[in-house]
C-alpha cells in the first residue's frame, strides 16, 4: 500500500500507520480513500482487540489534498461527493465496530486529519509546542467535509461548536485538553503509545456518545426553547462578520443546524453535499489560490535570491522610537533579536520602549505570555541616544519622519558606526529607495523595509529594492522578515512602491465619491459590503489628511523637477476643504468622523452640509465596483511597469497589506475571477463616467487578446 502500513502487537492491538510514500505529508485523496476502505473491510472480517491510528510522518495528517480540491469543478461534483462519502463510510464502520480506536497524535492534525481523529473513541496528543489540532478549513473558504461538523456538534453542542468551526483556530495540547478536543496528553511518543494501549486494554467495548441509546446533543437541539432564540439571530451575527462575501461560515452554520435535526448518517450526507458545493465555488478557488498556493510560495522563499546563504540576525538597530520604530523594536525582540532603539534623547528612546512594556503587560494580563517570557523580551530592547551604540548591528532600520534631509542625516551617522557587511534599511512608505540611498556610501547594501501599522499585528512587510541594491542585501532582508514571522513581498523602486500607491487609489476614490455628493454612510457601507475591512473615509482619518496633503505636495515637486505637471484628482479639493475646516483626522480628534473621548467614533454630521448630497444616487454595486476596480487596475499597472515582478506578491500584498477583500484572492485574482475581457469592459464603462483613471492599460488589453490570465 502507498498510504497505510499495518502493525500488530502480540497482545492483538493493530496500528494503522499513515505513511504516504510519495509525499512529505499524509493527505486524503483517491489513493488514500481506496486503501483506507480496503483496510477497514479487512479489519471487519477479523477485528483486532483495538486499533491505534498513528503516523510515520512528522505530522499526523495534513488533511485533504488541496490540489484535487482546487482542480475540482462542478462537472466533478458527483465524483467528489462519492469519494467523500466512501471515506466517511470507512470512518463510520470503524467507530461502530465495537472495538476501541485511539488516535495517537504524535504530530499536527488539521482539517481532514483532525476529522480522522474525531472518528476515534479516544484521542491522546503529544504535548509539544509545534503539535496542533483544529479545523482551519474556513480560512480557505471551505468547510470540514469529513465528518468534522457532524461529530463536533454531537460532541460539544451547537453553541460551543460554532466558534471551533468558523474561526479556524489551531490548538496546542493544553488548549485542546481544556476544551475537551483530546482526552489525554503525553510528554513523549513512547508514553503516548503506552497510554493508548493501556486505554484499549481497559475499554474492550466502546461506543461513540452519539451511538448510545437515548443520546441527546449537548445544549439541546435547534428546536429546544433555550437554543432556538439564539439560532434565530446566529445568521445575522455571521453575516455581520462576513458581509455576505464569504459563503463558508454561513454554510457551516447551515450544516450544523440541518445536521442536528436528523440522524447521524443523514447529517453526514448533508455535510458532504455542502462541502462539495463550496469546493466548486469560485470564491473558494480564489482563497485556496491565495492562502495556500501563493502564500506558501512566499513562505518557501520563492522570491528570495537562491544563491545566497541564509542568515539569522542576532543584533539590529532601529532609528526613531516613534510608533513605527517602537513597533519594529517589539517584533524584533519578540523574535529573540537584540535591538538597539535609538532616538534623539534617551528619554525619547525609553518612551519608545514603553510601547513594548505596554504590549507585554497586556499579554501577561490576557495570559498570552508569561511574566518570565515578557521580562526576557524586554531585556532585548536597549534604548540609546548616541550613534556609537549602534556598533555591532547587522541591520539598521531607519524609521524617522518622511523627510529626505532627516533620513539622509541619520543614514550617514549610522553608517559611520557599522561594519562593512551591515545592511541599512529605510521604513519609508513612499520615498524612492534609490534617492534615499544617495546618502549612503554603499547603496548596494541599502534597501527598503516597509512595515505596516500597527507593526505587532500587521503581517506584511514590503521589501523595496533600489537601483543599486544587490542580491545579498535582498536575500538577507528576506531572511530578517521571515525571522520575525512576517510575510515578505519584493517590489522594485518607484514612488509609493506597490502598497502605498494602490492604497492611495482606494482612499482617494472614496473621498472623491464624497465630493460628488454621495453620502458618507453609503460610501462606507459599500466598502464593507465589498469585503474591505475598513471604509475609505475611516482609513483616511487613520492615515491623516495632513499626511495625504504632504505626500501630494512632495509628488508635485517631483513632477515639477521632471518638467511635468502632477495629475489632479477629484479627491484633492475635498481634502483641502477638510483641512481648511481643521478636520485633519483621528489624531486631530476630528476628520470625516468625530472621535469622542468616550464611546465609538461616528461620521461627522457636517459632511452633508459641506458636501451637498446629489438626488440621483448610484447603486451600491457601482460604488463597490469603483473601489474594487480602481485598486485592481493600479495593481495591474504596477505589474506592467515592473514595480511588481510576479502575481503572488500582488495578491498577497494587496490582501495582507492594504485590505483588498480576501474573498477575491487578491487584486489580480479579482481580474481572473471577473474575466479579463469582462473586467476591461466594466473598467471602460467606469472610465466614461468617472475619468481616465479607470482606463485599462496595455497589459490587460494584450491579455484579453491572447485569452491569458494572471498566474
Amino acid at each position: 500500500m502507498q498510504s497505510i502500513k499495518l502493525e500488530m502487537t502480540e497482545s492483538g492491538i493493530l496500528s494503522l500507520i499513515f505513511d504516504r510514500l510519495d509525499r512529505g505529508a499524509n493527505t486524503i485523496d483517491d489513493i488514500f480513500t481506496n486503501e483506507f476502505a480496503e483496510t477497514v473491510e479487512t479489519i471487519t472480517q477479523n477485528p483486532p482487540k483495538g486499533i491505534l491510528m498513528r503516523s510515520a510522518k512528522s505530522s499526523f495528517f495534513a488533511g485533504g489534498d488541496l490540489d484535487h480540491i482546487y482542480q475540482s469543478t462542478q462537472a466533478d461534483a458527483v465524483i467528489l461527493f462519492n469519494m467523500v462519502e466512501r471515506l466517511k463510510l470507512s470512518m463510520r464502520t470503524l467507530e461502530t465496530l465495537g472495538i476501541p480506536v485511539v488516535a495517537c497524535l504524535e504530530g499536527t492534525a488539521l482539517g481532514g486529519g483532525w476529522e480522522l481523529a474525531l472518528s476515534c473513541h479516544h484521542r491522546i496528543m503529544l504535548d509539544q509546542p509545534k503539535v496542533k489540532v483544529g479545523l482551519p478549513e474556513v480560512t480557505l473558504g471551505l468547510l470540514p467535509g469529513g465528518g468534522g461538523i457532524t461529530r463536533s456538534v454531537r460532541l460539544f453542542g451547537l453553541q460551543a461548536t460554532l466558534p471551533l468551526l468558523t474561526e479556524g483556530k489551531k490548538y496546542n495540547a493544553k488548549s485542546a485538553l481544556e476544551l475537551g478536543l483530546v482526552h489525554d496528553v503525553a510528554s513523549s511518543k513512547s508514553e503516548l503509545i503506552e497510554r493508548a494501549q493501556a486505554w484499549i486494554e481497559s475499554h474492550p467495548q466502546v461506543q461513540q456518545p452519539w451511538d448510545v441509546k437515548g443520546y441527546r446533543i449537548p445544549g439541546g437541539s435547534p428546536t429546544s426553547p433555550k437554543l432556538a432564540p439564539v439560532l434565530a439571530i446566529a445568521p445575522a451575527l455571521i453575516r455581520k462578520k462576513t458581509k455576505g462575501v464569504f459563503p463558508a461560515p454561513e454554510l457551516i452554520l447551515a450544516t450544523m443546524v440541518e445536521g442536528a435535526l436528523v440522524d447521524f448518517d443523514t447529517a453526514s450526507r448533508i455535510e458532504s453535499r455542502h462541502f462539495v458545493e463550496l469546493v466548486c465555488s469560485p470564491v473558494t478557488k480564489n482563497m485556496v489560490n491565495a492562502f495556500w498556493y501563493q502564500l506558501n510560495e512566499i513562505k518557501s522563499g520563492l522570491g528570495r535570491p537562491p544563491s545566497i546563504a541564509p542568515k539569522k540576525f542576532k543584533k539590529v538597530a532601529v532609528l526613531g522610537a516613534g510608533m513605527m520604530g517602537a513597533g519594529v523594536a517589539y517584533v524584533s525582540a519578540k523574535a529573540g533579536i537584540e535591538v538597539i532603539l535609538k532616538d534623539v534623547s534617551i528619554e525619547r528612546a525609553e518612551q519608545g520602549k514603553d510601547y513594548s512594556r505596554n504590549l507585554v503587560a497586556k499579554g501577561v494580563k490576557r495570559q498570552r505570555i508569561s511574566q518570565e517570557l515578557g521580562d526576557q523580551l524586554l531585556t532585548f530592547i536597549k534604548p540609546c541616544a548616541h550613534p556609537s551604540e549602534l556598533s555591532g548591528a547587522e541591520l539598521v532600520i531607519e524609521a524617522v519622519f518622511e523627510n529626505r534631509e532627516l533620513k539622509a542625516q541619520v543614514t550617514r551617522e549610522a553608517e559611520a558606526e557599522l561594519d562593512d557587511q551591515a545592511i541599512f534599511a529605510s521604513n519609508t512608505s513612499t520615498l524612492p529607495i534609490t534617492g534615499l540611498a544617495k546618502a549612503s556610501h554603499r547603496p548596494e547594501q541599502f534597501i527598503g523595509l516597509h512595515f505596516f501599522s500597527p507593526v505587532d499585528k500587521m503581517q506584511l512587510v514590503e521589501i523595496i529594492c533600489g537601483d543599486s541594491t544587490n542580491k545579498r542585501t535582498l536575500a538577507h532582508a528576506y531572511d530578517f522578515v521571515q525571522q520575525l514571522g512576517k510575510i515578505p513581498i519584493v517590489v522594485n523602486d518607484r514612488r509609493g512602491f506597490f502598497t502605498s500607491r494602490v492604497f492611495g487609489t482606494y482612499t482617494q476614490e472614496g473621498i472623491a465619491m464624497l465630493g460628488e455628493g454621495i453620502p458618507a454612510a453609503m460610501i462606507e457601507s459599500a466598502a464593507a459590503l465589498a469585503g474591505f475591512p475598513i471604509g475609505p473615509l475611516a482609513v483616511s482619518d487613520e492615515v491623516s489628511l495632513t499626511l495625504m496633503s504632504k505626500i501630494r505636495q512632495q509628488a508635485d515637486l517631483d513632477y515639477a523637477a521632471e518638467g511635468k505637471v502632477a495629475p489632479l484628482h477629484p479627491a484633492h479639493s475635498v481634502i483641502d476643504t477638510m483641512l481648511e475646516l481643521n478636520r485633519a483626522g483621528k489624531l486631530a480628534g476630528q476628520g470625516f468622523y468625530d472621535y469622542p473621548q468616550k464611546g465609538k467614533k461616528y461620521l461627522w454630521s457636517g459632511l452633508s452640509d459641506t458636501f451637498s448630497t446629489i438626488e440621483n444616487l448610484p447603486s451600491l454595486q457601482e460604488l463597490k465596483d469603483r473601489l474594487l476596480y480602481i485598486m485592481a487596475l493600479e495593481t495591474a499597472r504596477c505589474l506592467e511597469e515592473a514595480v511588481l515582478t510576479n502575481v503572488r506578491d500582488a495578491n498577497i500584498g494587496s490582501i495582507f497589506g492594504i485590505g483588498f477583500p480576501a474573498w477575491t484572492g487578491g487584486a489580480l485574482q479579482f481580474v481572473n475571477y471577473t474575466g479579463v475581457q469582462s473586467f476591461i469592459d466594466r473598467s471602460e464603462s467606469l472610465a466614461k463616467q468617472h475619468g481616465h483613471r479607470f482606463s485599462p492599460g496595455a497589459l490587460l488589453r494584450k491579455m484579453a487578446e491572447t485569452n491569458d490570465v494572471f498566474n
